[in-house]
């Protein structure tokens, strides 16, 4: 079994790290280079920084922020949010990215997956899914969790496995923010599916969560 890993993830809005509940009613935290400095020193052992509403505004992912975290912490590095090229891997991981995240960009362009991962390797490629439970199934949502796809979270990630995702993200919608744990049954479901590594978001409220 493989150890759990501790990744802290930085919701990063207009440069500064924000924080809601249901990816809804987002409230100002504080500076994301400080943070991921403070993450960095207390033993995390890796970093995700979304730039969250870079897909909802159809922008290039604010590339300056990023460089300063970077330069403060020594683990590795998932970035996300706006990502909807090869090119825009490539402007990412010249920032000090060790990991790419797509998520809307893939919904638009599923090619981006296997394009990405034939030019970097699946090691780089981390597949982010926003899914929220409705009418009974587990469905994924796009920019930022405010458009519903209609599209199967499960058959997605089963999808994005097969051409080149060398990593999930699950983000549920229903516990972000709520402290109350993990979508376990979401999880289970989606770990027996694939076989990469998957890193479970929203809800984790204390230590036993883990």
């Amino acid at each position: 079994m493989l150890a759990k890993r501790i990744i802290p993830c930085l919701d990063v809005r207009a440069g500064r790290v924000v924080k809601g509940v249901n990816f809804g009613g987002v409230k100002d935290v504080t500076d994301p280079v400080t943070l991921a400095a403070r993450y960095n020193e207390e033993g995390a052992d890796e970093l995700v920084f979304y730039d969250i509403t870079a897909s909802h505004e159809e922008r290039k992912l604010f590339t300056d922020v990023l460089e300063k975290v970077a330069s403060q912490i020594f683990i590795p590095l998932t970035v996300g949010g706006g990502i909807r090229t090869v090119d825009d891997f490539a402007r990412v991981l010249g920032c000090g990215a060790d990991k790419v995240s797509v998520n809307s960009g893939a919904i638009a362009d599923f090619s981006l997956i296997g394009r990405a991962a034939n030019k970097y390797g699946s090691q780089c490629v981390v597949l982010s899914m926003d899914v929220k439970r409705v009418d009974g199934r587990f469905t994924l949502f796009a920019k930022g969790g405010r458009e519903n796809t209609g599209i199967d979270a499960m058959e997605w990630a089963r999808r994005g496995v097969g051409d080149g995702a060398g990593e999930i993200v699950l983000n549920s919608i229903d516990t972000d923010g709520v402290k109350g744990g993990f979508d376990l049954e979401m999880l289970e479901e989606l770990c027996s599916l694939v076989d990469v590594p998957v890193i479970a978001s929203g809800g984790a409220g204390c230590a036993e969560d883990f």
